[in-house]
């Protein structure tokens, strides 16, 4: 379900994730390095201007996208990742340009564990101290 904000958000192992970063800015404006921590992602589209939701769809990559962590949102542009939340904890994505990360250019997924042993986080060492 499409939504829109920087809080954390919650995902099921295994699901597909799709985000539309917009970049469009209102004076001058800037790339957007956009950064995910602990996944690859897919870029299955970019372009400039607003992005739209009837028409761009129609024209991502679907075949062979480049597959990668980080992605320049172009300067009043936009770009699509897709990627599988297969690795279980919690994962930071952000912006690389330090200022923006302080405006709050950022969010953090907490992807739940798998079904089986492999597929879930390994519980902290028994001489871990606690907090």
């Amino acid at each position: 379900m499409p939504s829109t904000g920087t809080e954390v958000r919650v995902l099921e192992y295994n699901s597909t994730v799709e985000i539309v970063f917009q970049g469009t800015n209102l004076v001058g404006g800037t790339t957007h390095p956009m950064h995910l921590h602990g996944h690859s992602f897919y870029v299955v589209g970019w372009g400039f201007g607003n992005f739209d939701e009837n028409r761009d769809p129609l024209r991502y990559n679907l075949v062979d996208p480049p597959h990668q962590n980080t992605i320049y949102v172009p300067r009043n542009g936009w770009a699509t990742i897709r990627f599988e939340a297969s690795n279980p904890g919690v994962w930071f994505m952000h912006c690389h340009t330090e200022r923006h990360l302080s405006w709050g250019m950022e969010t953090a997924f907490i992807v739940k564990n798998g079904k089986h042993l492999e597929a879930q986080m390994l519980p902290p060492p028994s001489d871990m101290p606690p907090c």
